[in-house]
C-alpha cells in the first residue's frame, strides 16, 4: 500500500512540475495572448495559477526551541489579528525528513516565512524544510520572507560564527549530496531582503511592519475581479492587440477615439489593469480635460511645468517634485519601459507638455490617448488610432443587465422587458449603465410601470435618458449631484465631507446611493461624475433662471460669470457656488466694488488661473465677501488684504496661490474650521498668519522669497503636510514646530538661508518625507531627528556645507530613498546606511568624501538605484556582494575607478562612461536584464567580445586619437556615439547599422567618413564645426535620414535639396496628380547674422516651421505649425530637420514659412525636399541611448 502511495505522489508532483513549466514557457511566448482572452476569464500569475492548491496564506519555517515561545507566538496572535491563515505543525511528528503533509502544506501556501535564528541549522528537518521552499520558489515562483532572529545573514549565507558551527554539526554523518542541498538552501536564502531583529529596538514595532508587509503581498496576490462583468471586452482586446504590438522595441502611441459615454476610459482601464504589471513604470492620468486644463497656448511655459509635475509625482510616487524645467520628463523616463494612459485629452498643448515625442520614453513604451477629437490624433501625428463603436444589439442587453440584474443575462420573465429597455435606451454604455441601474431591484409590475414612463419622456437624446435617473432621486441627492456637477467633480471624499458634511446628513451614505445609480463613481477615494452627466447638472442649474444668471444655485460659465460680478445688484441669495477658469479667455474680468454685497449664502468661490493675472481688474476693491463661505480660491488676488468686515469662520480651505495679499485680516480671526492653506509664492514676509490653527492639515508657502519667518505652530496639532520649497529668505524654523506632531510630510527645498532645523522637529514622529535640497547654508541636523522613526525619504541633495550627520539617524531603519547628492561638505559616508535594508534609492553623486565605497552596502537587498556619478575619488567597489533588485547602477566620471566587480547580475542600466574599466566581467553575456551599457572608447574593448555585444552608448575621451578601429562595427547594439571635442580626429570607420545619435561636433580634423547611415531610425547627426569635411562626407549627411535634425558646416542649401530660396519662405508645387494622404519632407536653413555678438548668448535656437495650403495666390489653411530645437546659432551651417504633413492637401502648392525665435539672428537661406516612399514609423527610435 506504501509502495502506491508513494507512486502516486511521485506522479502528482511531475504533473504539478509539468503544467508549471509549460506555463511558465507559454506565458512568457506572447503577452498579448492573455489580453484576447481576459474578456472571458483573467489572467493568471503564477501565484492566482496555484491559488487554487493553496490551502494557506502562510507556512513559517522556524526552530522551534529559539523563538516558539517568545517571537513566534507574538507573530502569529498578529498574523491572526491581520486575518492571515498560518499552517501550524503542532501535531505533525518530527524525523529527520519531511513527509508528504509537509511538503503539500509548503507548496499550498502563499507565501514561506523563514524564521533564521542561531540554532535554527541544529534541525534537519529544518534545513530540509527550506530545501524545499527554496525548491517552490524556483519552480512555482513561491514568494519567500526572511526574518533574521539574532542572527547575521552573512553567517547564514557562509555558514560562519555560531551559526556555521551549529551547522557543521549538523552535517556530520550525512552524505555529501544532502550537504549540498543545505549549503544551496543557505547561501540562497540568506540573500533575500528580510527584516533583521538586531536592526529594531521594539520588537513589537518589527512584527507589526512584517505582519503588514504580508498582508500587502496577500492582497497583491488575490485575484482581479474589477472588470468581471465588462461586455465586449475580448472583441476591443484583438483589434487593439495589432495596434500595441507588444513584440515591438519601439515606442507606440496609440489613440482611442469616440464620442462620450461609449466606454473609452473603460477600455483603456481595462487594459491598464492587464499590461501595467509589465511596465517598469506606469500611469493612468484621469480625465485630463477637467483635471489637468491649462492654457491652448503652446508657449505657456509654466501651465506646462505644473502639468508635467503631477505628471512625474504620480509615475515615479515622489510628492512635492521639483520640476526646473520641461527637459525633466524626457530625462527621467528616456530609458525607461513606461506604460502612460492619458484619458480624454482635449487640447494638443496637453500632449505637448507629457507625450510630444515618442524618444521621451524608453524602448517598448506604450502610450495610449483617449479623445472625442480625431483631429487632435491626427495633428500629434498618431496614425494607430482606435474608433470606438456602439456595442451591438446583444452586447448592449449585456450591458444593461449587468447593471439592472447584476448578471449578463435577465432573470427568468424579464427578457422582454429587458429588451425593451435597451430598444428605448439605445446602445450608448453610458445611458444603458444608468438606465440599469434604476432599474435594479424592482419587481416585474414596477418595471412595466416604469417603461411606459420611461417611453412617453425620451425623446432618443441622451440628455432625456440621464434625466430619467436623476428625476427619481430624492430632493436631498439631487441637490448632492448638483453641487459635484458645479462644483465638487474629480474631488476627494475627504474635502467632499469637509465642505459639505454639515448640509448634507450622512454624505457617505448619499455618495453609495448616487455611485448604486451609476451617476457617480468612486475610484482611490475620488467622486468621478461623467462628462455627459456634469453637463446634465450643469444645464439643469442653468434652466434654474435661463436670463438672470445671479439667480442660480451656481454659475460656472464664463460669460455669467462675467456678468454678474460686473453688476452691483446682479448676483443674489440663491448664489451658493461661483467656479471660474480664466483659460482660453481675452477679455478683462471688471468686478464690482459690491458684486458680492447680495450674495450672502455663498459658500464656494473658485477663480482659477494659468498666468492670465491681468484679466481679473477690481477698480475700487471689495467692499465684501460672504461669511458664510468655506471654501476661498482664488489666484493673483489683486488686493493687498481682505474686505475688513469678511469674517472666515466657517472656512475650510484658503487658496491664494501668487495674490498681492500682505496681511490677511487687521485683528485676529476665529479659523476653527480651516483645514487647507496654500499661499504660493507671497509677495511680502510681514504677513501676519498668528491664528488657532488647531484643525490646519496643509500648510503651503512654496515660493514665498521674502518670507523670513513662520507663524506660531503651536496650535497646528494636526498639521499634516508644510511646504516651504522656494522660500529663500527664510532663516529658521519656530521652535513650535514641535506642536505638529502629526506631521508625515515637510519640504524645505531651496531655503538657501536655512541655517538649522530645531531639536523639537523631532516630536513629529510619524514624519515620512523630509525634503532639504539645495539648503546650502545648513551645516548639520539636530540629533532628534532619530526620533523620526518613520522616515521613508530623506532628501539632502546640494546641501553644500553638511558636514556630518547625527549618529541618532541610524534610528532611521525604514528609510526608503536616501539623497546626499552634492554634499560636497560631508567628511564620510554614514555607516546607519548599511542598517537601513528598506533602501531602494541611494543617490551619492558627486561626493568628494566617497574613496571605497563600504561592504555594508551588501546589505542593502532591496536596493533598485545606486547612484554615484561624479564622485572622482572613489577608487574601490565591494566584492563578494549580491544586489539582487539592483536595476540601475551609475558610475558615471568616477575617473580613478579602474574595476567593476559583478554587485549585480540584474542591472538593467549600467553607466561607466568617464571612468578607467576597461574590462567587465564575462558573465555580462548572460545578463538577462541589461539593457543600457554605456562605456568609454578603448582600443582594448575589442578583446571582450561580451561587452561588445552589449554597449548601447559609446563615448571618446581621447583628444589625441586620429582614427577609430574598424571593430566598432562589432557593437551590434550601439545606439549612440559620443565623439564631441576629439580634435585631431581625421576619419570616421564603418559604423554599426543600430546607430541612431552620432555627435561628432567640434571635431575640427575630421575630413573623411568610412560609414554609411542605414538606419531609417537615425535621430540626429551633429558635426558642428568639422569645417574640414570633405565633398563626400557633406553629401552623405545630407543624404541621411535624420527624423530629428542634422547639422553640417555649409555657407549654402545644398544643391541635393531641389526646392531652395533666398529668405525665410519657398513655395513648393505639387505635381502628383494623386496627393498622398501623407507627406515627409526635408527642410533646412542656414543662417544670416544681423550684427556683431557672441553666438552662445543667445542660448537654444527655435526653428518654427509653418505649412500652409495656397490655392490661387491666397492662403486657404494652414497643415502644419511646428517647433525645432537646436543647441547653439552658428553661420555658416545648415540645419535640417524632417517634418510630416499628415492631414488632407487639396491644393497644389504649399508655402513653407520659416522664423526664428532671435532679433539678432535671420534665416539667410531655406530649402525644401519632398521625401519619396518615406517609411513612416512613429515610434523613430529605441531610446537606450539618451543620457
Amino acid at each position: 500500500m506504501d509502495f502506491y502511495v508513494f507512486l502516486g505522489t511521485v506522479a502528482a508532483t511531475f504533473f504539478t512540475l509539468l503544467s508549471t513549466i509549460f506555463y511558465m514557457i507559454y506565458g512568457k511566448f506572447r503577452v498579448q495572448e492573455t489580453i484576447i482572452t481576459t474578456s472571458s476569464s483573467p489572467p493568471t500569475s503564477p501565484q492566482s495559477s496555484l491559488s487554487c492548491n493553496q490551502k494557506h496564506d502562510v507556512f513559517p519555517s522556524f526552530h522551534g526551541a529559539d523563538v516558539r515561545k517568545a517571537f513566534l507566538s507574538h507573530i502569529l496572535k498578529e498574523f491572526k489579528r491581520k486575518g492571515i491563515d498560518t499552517f501550524i505543525d503542532n501535531n505533525i511528528e518530527r524525523s529527520k525528513s519531511i513527509g508528504p503533509e509537509l511538503i503539500e502544506a509548503i507548496r499550498g501556501s502563499k507565501i514561506a516565512v523563514v524564521l533564521l535564528s542561531k540554532d535554527y541549522a541544529s534541525s534537519s528537518w529544518c534545513l530540509n524544510e527550506l530545501v524545499e521552499i527554496m525548491k517552490c520558489r524556483k519552480m512555482l515562483d513561491q514568494t519567500v520572507m526572511t526574518i533574521f532572529y539574532e542572527v547575521d545573514p552573512t553567517d547564514v549565507k557562509k555558514q560562519t560564527g555560531d551559526f556555521g558551527k551549529v551547522f557543521k554539526k549538523t552535517c556530520m554523518g550525512k552524505t555529501n549530496k544532502v550537504i549540498r542541498k543545505w549549503i544551496e538552501a543557505l547561501s540562497e536564502v540568506a540573500t533575500i531582503a528580510g527584516e533583521h531583529s538586531r536592526n529594531w529596538d521594539n520588537e513589537a514595532a518589527m512584527i507589526e511592519k512584517i505582519s503588514t508587509d504580508i498582508s500587502n503581498k496577500l492582497n497583491k496576490f488575490t485575484p482581479v475581479r474589477d472588470f468581471d462583468g465588462l461586455v465586449g471586452m475580448g472583441a476591443h482586446m484583438e483589434k487593439l492587440e495589432l495596434l500595441l504590438c507588444l513584440d515591438s522595441c519601439e515606442v507606440r502611441m496609440i489613440g482611442i477615439w469616440g464620442p462620450p459615454g461609449i466606454g473609452k476610459t473603460t477600455i483603456v482601464r481595462f487594459l491598464y489593469n492587464q499590461l501595467s504589471s509589465s511596465f517598469e513604470l506606469s500611469i493612468f492620468m484621469e480625465n485630463i480635460k477637467t483635471m489637468h486644463t491649462i492654457l491652448a497656448s503652446s508657449d505657456d511655459y509654466s501651465a506646462k511645468l505644473i502639468l508635467q509635475r503631477q505628471f512625474l509625482s504620480k509615475i515615479l510616487d515622489h510628492k512635492d517634485i521639483e520640476i526646473p524645467h520641461l527637459r525633466v520628463l524626457q530625462e527621467r523616463l528616456y530609458n525607461k519601459k513606461v506604460l502612460v494612459v492619458l484619458d480624454d485629452v482635449d487640447q494638443s498643448v496637453q500632449l505637448d507638455a507629457l507625450a510630444k515625442e515618442t524618444r521621451w520614453f524608453g524602448p517598448r513604451s506604450r502610450i495610449l490617448i483617449t479623445t472625442q477629437d480625431r483631429k487632435l490624433l491626427k495633428a500629434h501625428r498618431i496614425n494607430n488610432i482606435y474608433k470606438v463603436d456602439l456595442p451591438n444589439s446583444d452586447d448592449a442587453l449585456q450591458i444593461f443587465c449587468m447593471y439592472a440584474f447584476g448578471q449578463k443575462t435577465p432573470y427568468d420573465g424579464f427578457y422582454k422587458l429587458a429588451r425593451e429597455v435597451t430598444s428605448l435606451v439605445g446602445e450608448l454604455p453610458l445611458g444603458l449603465r444608468v438606465v440599469g441601474s434604476y432599474f435594479r431591484e424592482m419587481s416585474k409590475q414596477e418595471w412595466k410601470k416604469e417603461i411606459s414612463r420611461l417611453s412617453a419622456r425620451l425623446d432618443g437624446k441622451i440628455e432625456s435618458i440621464l434625466k430619467f435617473s436623476y428625476d427619481a432621486l430624492c430632493d436631498e441627492d439631487k441637490d448632492l449631484f448638483l453641487h459635484i456637477a458645479c462644483f465638487f467633480n474629480h474631488g476627494s471624499i475627504e474635502a467632499l465631507e469637509d465642505f459639505l458634511g454639515k448640509t448634507f446628513l450622512d454624505i457617505a451614505q448619499r455618495l453609495h446611493v448616487l455611485a448604486e445609480k451609476s451617476l457617480i463613481s468612486i475610484n482611490s477615494s475620488y467622486v468621478k461624475m461623467h462628462d455627459s452627466l456634469v453637463q446634465l447638472g450643469r444645464e439643469i442649474v442653468r434652466k434654474q433662471s435661463v436670463r438672470e444668471p445671479g439667480q442660480r444655485q451656481f454659475i460656472v460659465d464664463v460669460r455669467d460669470i462675467f456678468q454678474v460680478l460686473a453688476d452691483d445688484t446682479a448676483g443674489g441669495r440663491s448664489v451658493i457656488g461661483i467656479d471660474l477658469y480664466l483659460y482660453q479667455n481675452d477679455d478683462v474680468l471688471n468686478i464690482s466694488e459690491k458684486a458680492f454685497e447680495g450674495m450672502s449664502n455663498l459658500q464656494f468661490l473658485r477663480f482659477r488661473d494659468f498666468g492670465n493675472r491681468e484679466i481679473v481688474c477690481l477698480p475700487h476693491s471689495l467692499t465684501y465677501l460672504s461669511q458664510k463661505l468655506r471654501l476661498l480660491h482664488w489666484d493673483y488676488f489683486p488686493m493687498t488684504c481682505f474686505p475688513s468686515k469678511f469674517n472666515p469662520e466657517f472656512l475650510v480651505e484658503l487658496n491664494m496661490r501668487w495674490s498681492k495679499l500682505e496681511k490677511l485680516w487687521e485683528e485676529i480671526q476665529p479659523l476653527r474650521n480651516l483645514k487647507r492653506m496654500d499661499l504660493f509664492s507671497l509677495p511680502y514676509f510681514l504677513i501676519n498668519l498668528n491664528y488657532p490653527l488647531r484643525n490646519l492639515k496643509r500648510m503651503i508657502l512654496s515660493n514665498s522669497r521674502n518670507l523670513k519667518e513662520l507663524p506660531d505652530l503651536s496650535s497646528a496639532t494636526n498639521l499634516e503636510v508644510l511646504t516651504l520649497n522656494g522660500c529663500s529668505s527664510l532663516v529658521e524654523l519656530p521652535f513650535s514646530i514641535g506642536y505638529a506632531i502629526n506631521l508625515q510630510r515637510i519640504n524645505l527645498s531651496f531655503c538657501s538661508n536655512l541655517v538649522e532645523l530645531p531639536s523639537s522637529i523631532g516630536n513629529a514622529t510619524n514624519l515620512k518625507e523630509l525634503h532639504l535640497t539645495y539648503c546650502s547654508s545648513l551645516m548639520e541636523l539636530p540629533s532628534s531627528i532619530g526620533n523620526c522613526t518613520n522616515l521613508k525619504m530623506l532628501d539632502l541633495s546640494l546641501c553644500s556645507n553638511l558636514i556630518k550627520l547625527p549618529s541618532s539617524i541610524r534610528n532611521a531603519i525604514k528609510l526608503e530613498a536616501f539623497i546626499l547628492a552634492g554634499c560636497e561638505s560631508l567628511k564620510e559616508l554614514p555607516s546607519f546606511i548599511g542598517k537601513a535594508t528598506n533602501l531602494m534609492i541611494l543617490d551619492l553623486r558627486h561626493l568628494p568624501c566617497l574613496v571605497e565605497l563600504p561592504s555594508f552596502i551588501g546589505n542593502l537587498h532591496k536596493l533598485t538605484k545606486l547612484s554615484l556619478r561624479g564622485c572622482k575619488k572613489l577608487q574601490v567597489l565591494p566584492t563578494n556582494i549580491n544586489l539582487e533588485f539592483l536595476d540601475e547602477l551609475d558610475l558615471t566620471d568616477c575617473i580613478l575607478l579602474k574595476t567593476f566587480p559583478a554587485i549585480s547580475t540584474n542591472i538593467k542600466r549600467l553607466y561607466l562612461r568617464g571612468t578607467q574599466i576597461e574590462e567587465v566581467s564575462s558573465s555580462l553575456r548572460s545578463w538577462p536584464r541589461l539593457q543600457n551599457l554605456q562605456m568609454v572608447y578603448s582600443e582594448n574593448l575589442s578583446e571582450f567580445s561580451h561587452v561588445l555585444e552589449r554597449i548601447t552608448v559609446l563615448e571618446l575621451r581621447d583628444i589625441n586619437i586620429r582614427e577609430m578601429t574598424p571593430w566598432l562595427n562589432r557593437i551590434t547594439r550601439l545606439r549612440r556615439l559620443k565623439l564631441s571635442g576629439c580634435g585631431k580626429l581625421v576619419s570616421l570607420p564603418q559604423l554599426p547599422d543600430s546607430l541612431t545619435i552620432l555627435d561628432a561636433d567640434n571635431c575640427g580634423s575630421l575630413e573623411r567618413l568610412g560609414c554609411s547611415f542605414n538606419n531609417p531610425n537615425i535621430r540626429h547627426l551633429d558635426f558642428t564645426n568639422c569645417l574640414k569635411l570633405d565633398k563626400e562626407a557633406r553629401d552623405l549627411i545630407i543624404q541621411a535620414t535624420a527624423r530629428n535634425y542634422s547639422i553640417l558646416p555649409s555657407r549654402e542649401v545644398h544643391e541635393y535639396i531641389t526646392n531652395r530660396a533666398i529668405g525665410n519662405s519657398l513655395t513648393v508645387k505639387l505635381n502628383q496628380r494623386a496627393l498622398p494622404t501623407s507627406m515627409r519632407f526635408k527642410a533646412c536653413i542656414v543662417l544670416a547674422d544681423k550684427g556683431d555678438h557672441e553666438a552662445s548668448n543667445e542660448g537654444r535656437m527655435e526653428v518654427c516651421l509653418t505649412i500652409m495650403e495656397r490655392q490661387n495666390d491666397f492662403i486657404t489653411s494652414t497643415c502644419v505649425s511646428k517647433n525645432h530645437s537646436f543647441r547653439d546659432f552658428l553661420t555658416e551651417h545648415l540645419y535640417t530637420f524632417e517634418v510630416l504633413v499628415d492631414v488632407e492637401v487639396t491644393s497644389d502648392e504649399l508655402v513653407f514659412d520659416f522664423k526664428l525665435n532671435s532679433e539678432k539672428w535671420e534665416i539667410g537661406e531655406c530649402g525644401v525636399l519632398e521625401l519619396k516612399n518615406h517609411v513612416q514609423t512613429f515610434s523613430e527610435i529605441d531610446s537606450w541611448d539618451n543620457y
